[in-house]
């Protein structure tokens, strides 16, 4: 049991990379997290005790080595109104209640419903990920002193350049040494700019295990309900999408159904500490592989770093200034933005470039990965059922001998070509006989039997002895099921009867 969740190459194949990116990624989560729990109208604390829980559950139980999980501001935008109404008992309960329908997802199977996300769409996602991570900065630079640009600049400089520093580039992750360069320079030169410290109240003493104090009746539950099932959809969605990126960008791959799963437990570990929901999050998950993390050493000390620097830390961390983080955000919106995707707007497919950009759009307008994901599978479905329908065509062949015209269709036959598919026929032909030869077709749905009823049953009316052959085991299932064509009794309702 213990060998299934630690394999000694995926905690410790990489433990100096991995606990050098974690203290970046501990670091970073800080303002972050104070940031979402102020969206979600809850205590800093909340949000803070919320990353250290998952982050350290999630490197356990989760399926994405390297992937860091924590509290979010996707899933920060779905809790508000619930908090503003009933209060942070009901946040917590309605965290438990969203890890127990992420683990009913996970034996479900919900990890294969990624196969319904196409390419383009997993573009738009990065990219618009990249865009809100750039705006989430905005604030820090708007209204400020000139100072805060120089800092800002300073740290981009020593990220992209510290790396090609002979020997020692390679020994610290970049973003590390602009955090601590920044906060040095600040602190001895004494420069007034804005710091972790001036984000909110970090917390003094360590999470307690405690169960939400709310009434456990269905009223309760009629109140979390659907603010847990968003949760857990948003999380699992936003989740599974990260993970499918950091296989790309590690060249590994992962058990999806498994970190659905762990998603679930790290949910339920959170609610009963204090936490609020969360799930993936790209940003800090680019710069910890960026950093150098690949193992889970790197997940679970991303959490415990962050617990003993909020608790234990808090006066250093208080002093570094917010333009090293921001510094360190800009790379990560620069590194996760798919720049080839424009060169691609000159190439790619009209229909692949319109999915890709309402993506986008969708999610940088409304905040809501889950929204702009959802928009971009339903347009990439419509484009996909729609350049389907075109790949039908037939063949008519007329026998004088025996008077019987043949129809030979090949193709796709669903409810986007169920309408091609009927007119098809003439119904008018002098023909007594007629055959339907469907051996290179498929039926899809209802709507392809439909067709296919409608036609029969019309030839029959125009006096025509109707044969259909080469049904393939699949199409013959759902015509033999759903169709009424060979069905007297049905028919006679059809045309007329009783």
């Amino acid at each position: 049991m213990i060998q299934k969740y630690f394999k000694k190459e995926e905690w410790f194949g990489n433990i100096r990379g991995d606990i050098l990116s974690a203290m970046v990624v501990a670091i970073a989560l800080i303002p972050e997290a104070i940031a979402f729990s102020v969206i979600a109208g809850v205590d800093p604390k909340v949000g803070l005790y919320a990353s250290f829980c998952i982050a350290v559950v999630i490197s356990i139980v989760g399926g994405r080595p390297a992937m860091i999980s924590a509290a979010t501001g996707a899933m920060a935008l779905v809790m508000v109104f619930l908090v503003k109404v009933h209060g942070l008992q009901y946040l917590l309960a309605a965290t438990i209640l969203t890890g127990i329908f992420q683990i009913a997802l996970a034996y479900f199977g919900a990890a294969k419903f990624m196969s319904f996300v196409s390419r383009a769409v997993m573009v738009g996602f990065v990219n618009a990920l990249a865009i809100l991570i750039f705006m989430a900065q905005l604030p820090e630079l708007t209204n400020v002193t000139w100072h805060v640009y120089l800092l800002t600049l300073a740290g981009l400089g020593i990220i992209y350049i510290f790396p090609y520093i002979p020997k020692l580039g390679k020994l610290l992750p970049s973003p590390l040494v602009a955090i601590i360069v920044l906060t040095l320079v600040v602190s001895f030169m004494g420069i007034d700019v804005r710091t972790v410290g001036d984000m909110g109240t970090l917390p003094d003493t360590l999470p307690l295990f405690l169960l939400p104090d709310v009434p456990l009746n269905f009223e309760t539950l009629e109140i979390i309900f659907p603010y847990s099932f968003a949760l857990a959809i948003v999380g699992l969605l936003e989740s599974l999408m990260t993970a499918t990126i950091l296989d790309d960008m590690t060249d590994t791959k992962s058990d999806k159904n498994k970190e659905a799963r762990g998603q679930g437990i790290a949910n339920i570990a959170s609610g009963c500490l204090g936490g609020m929901a969360g799930c993936a999050m790209i940003g800090q998950s680019v710069i910890n592989v960026k950093s150098g993390g690949r193992g889970r050493l790197s997940t679970f000390l991303a959490g415990i770093f962050l617990l003993i620097l909020v608790v234990f830390l808090s006066d250093l961390v208080s002093i570094i200034p917010m333009a090293a983080l921001v510094a360190v955000m800009i790379m990560v919106s620069i590194s996760t933005f798919q720049w080839e995707s424009i060169k691609g707007l000159q190439t790619l497919p009209l229909s692949t470039n319109i999915v890709m950009l309402s993506t986008i759009v969708v999610t940088v307008y409304t905040h809501n990965l889950a929204l702009g994901v959802l928009t971009g599978v339903l347009l990439a479905s419509l484009f996909f059922a729609n350049k389907i329908s075109h790949f039908m065509y037939y063949e008519t062949f007329y026998d004088e001998e025996s008077d019987t015209k043949s129809y030979k269709i090949v193709g796709q036959v669903f409810f986007n070509s169920s309408d091609k598919f009927y007119d098809l026929f003439d119904y008018k032909e002098n023909a007594t006989n007629v055959i339907i030869d469907v051996t290179r077709a498929h039926f899809w749905d209802i709507s392809a039997v439909f067709a296919l009823d409608k036609a029969v049953i019309k030839l029959r009316k125009e006096g025509k002895a109707v044969s259909i052959i080469g049904q393939n085991e699949a199409s013959s299932t759902i015509i033999d099921r759903f169709g009424i064509h060979d069905k007297p009794e049905e028919i006679e309702k059809v045309m007329g009867g009783h």
